[in-house]
């Protein structure tokens, strides 16, 4: 556009310009000419040079847009970074806009051509909808804001209708569409995707398992199972069921997760796959939860070894034919808490005092009532305390994973103690003593 402005402007002083070389021509030049005819006049620019001047400068301004052009076309602007954590995404599948979301780890980078391991995560029959967000506010989702560090996976979640379940056709479909649309822009490694579910998202998972085998390294499946509680038909083909899905995942590793009183999708769902994937000789474990109910997944997602497990796992040698291992079979009761110990009276009066952050504002307060020691915390609630050993205390209605150890001096004293649960500690140190 620069030039074409120059040339116009060119062309409109054609006839000036001619005329002024006319006019040189019968009048030749000299320095003379330049001087004023009147000295006490003023010293003028002869028309012709300031009009040389004006032509110049009007092509530098016109040019100029150009040139820049021309250099930034030459030196594009580089792609901002890609945004990391929960997105919102959107899939189409035959007409239909899913929304959904999915996790990319803050190292995630769009420059450095990195494959990244996928999970593909299916939620609970509770956290269905078409906003797109509610199934990050349990299981998997909850713990990675809980343990990113933990989690170095893309994770994709896509969300099941208010009126569907994941078993249905159309739903298996929107999720393998999901998948492999977030597999191809974030650079998902095809020998390392994952497949996890809980609840009504264990049934999708297995029949993702099922109609897809070859596509996963390995499974994990929470309160799971294949007969589906809106389908108690399925009860009829117990004897054949579990074994049909059995020889078609058999090459996979699974590890599923249940507690021992879940009343919503009983244990004997996953005992009868467990017992089916041994019978094929498949790579199986099940661990029971002692004393949980339906919610098996807050503590499945916080076993560390979970992550862990399934980087171990690669696609490669079932996509590359080769000879799979020896079938491994594994079957665990995992208690909810340690066993407890008793400690003597002197012991625990030993312990018992106030307890202060280190900004001295009181924390809790523990107190012996007959043999057993409790804590007061400072909204003035009491809990039971277990001693797990002489130093170390578990507190049998709260989290598994939570406990205190007292710390001593080398006279035996008690100084203080390390509040830990799964996310953080905090050091109290005893101030006053309950008498």
């Amino acid at each position: 556009m620069g030039a074409e402005k120059a040339n116009e402007i060119i062309r409109a002083l054609a006839p000036a310009k001619t005329r002024w070389a006319k006019s040189l021509e019968s009048k030749p030049f000299s320095v003379a000419a330049l001087a004023p005819a009147d000295a006490s006049r003023p010293f003028q620019i002869p028309r012709l040079v300031a009009v040389c001047f004006s032509i110049a400068f009007c092509l530098v301004l016109c040019l100029a847009p150009a040139t820049a052009e021309a250099r930034s076309k030459k030196q594009p602007h580089p792609e901002p970074p890609q945004e990391t954590g929960f997105l919102n995404r959107k899939v189409e599948v035959q007409g239909t806009t899913y929304r959904f979301q999915v996790y990319l780890p803050e190292e995630w980078r769009r420059d450095d051509h990195k494959q990244w391991p996928v999970i593909l995560s299916l939620h609970g029959r509770g956290e269905r909808g078409s906003e797109g967000m509610w199934q990050t506010q349990i299981g998997l989702p909850l713990e990675v804001r809980d343990h990113p560090e933990r989690w170095p996976f893309v994770i994709v979640m896509p969300q099941c209708p208010q009126a569907n379940y994941w078993t249905d056709g159309e739903m298996l479909t929107m999720v393998m569409a999901a998948l492999d649309q977030e597999t191809a822009e974030f650079r998902g490694d095809p020998e390392r995707i994952y497949l996890t579910g809980l609840s009504m998202g264990g049934y999708g998972a297995w029949e993702l398992a099922r109609r897809y085998p070859k596509r996963w390294a390995a499974i994990a499946i929470m309160s799971g199972g294949v007969f589906w509680t809106y389908a108690p038909e399925r009860w009829q083909e117990m004897a054949t069921l579990p074994a049909e899905y059995a020889r078609a995942v058999a090459g996979t590793p699974i590890w599923m997760f249940h507690g021992s009183d879940d009343n919503v999708i009983a244990l004997r769902q996953s005992d009868l796959m467990f017992t089916a994937f041994k019978a094929v000789g498949g790579h199986v474990r099940l661990w029971v939860y002692q004393g949980l109910r339906h919610d098996s997944w807050s503590r499945a997602y916080n076993e560390p070894e979970l992550p862990r497990w399934l980087l171990t796992h690669r696609a490669e040698t079932r996509l590359a034919n080769k000879p799979e291992p020896p079938g491994t079979a594994e079957r665990l009761v995992i208690p909810l808490h340690p066993p407890a110990i008793k400690l003597a009276p002197p012991v625990q009066d030993s312990i018992a005092g106030e307890y202060r952050d280190l900004s001295g504002h009181l924390v809790a307060t523990l107190f012996r009532q007959g043999d057993q020691l409790y804590e007061k915390d400072s909204h003035g609630d009491i809990g039971e305390m277990l001693a797990e050993s002489q130093n170390i205390f578990f507190y049998p209605n709260a989290s598994s994973f939570t406990r205190l150890t007292i710390e001593r001096d080398s006279q035996g004293r008690v100084t203080g103690a390390i509040f830990r649960d799964d996310r953080h500690e905090e050091r109290w140190e005893k101030r006053g003593v309950i008498r």
